[in-house]
């Protein structure tokens, strides 16, 4: 089974916090907050959003920043836990 967005949905993957910085020290409280940045997996066709046509920017693979309050959580296939946003609520894309 795979989740297949509709009109201008995307599926995101949350990325991992990271707990420590590079030189090794520890971030307490990262888990608390959920990190913004995420993979997209899916991508839906685009559509009419508010009267006008909407193509999709975003591509499967790309890494993104969202929205803090954005979106709905869905758990699906093994446990995994995925982010639905409309292509709106994705503020930047990550080169």
């Amino acid at each position: 089974m795979k989740l297949r967005p509709l009109f201008d949905k995307v599926v995101l993957k949350q990325l991992e916090a990271e707990k420590t910085t590079a030189s090794g020290i520890v971030l307490p409280g990262q888990e608390k907050e959920k990190p913004q940045q995420a993979e997209v997996i899916a991508v839906g066709p685009g559509g009419m959003v508010d009267g006008k046509e909407t193509p999709m920017v975003v591509k499967v693979g790309d890494q993104v920043i969202y929205s803090k309050y954005s979106g709905n959580e869905v758990k699906f296939g093994d446990d995994e836990t995925y982010v639905i946003v409309s292509q709106k609520d994705i503020l930047a894309v990550i080169d």
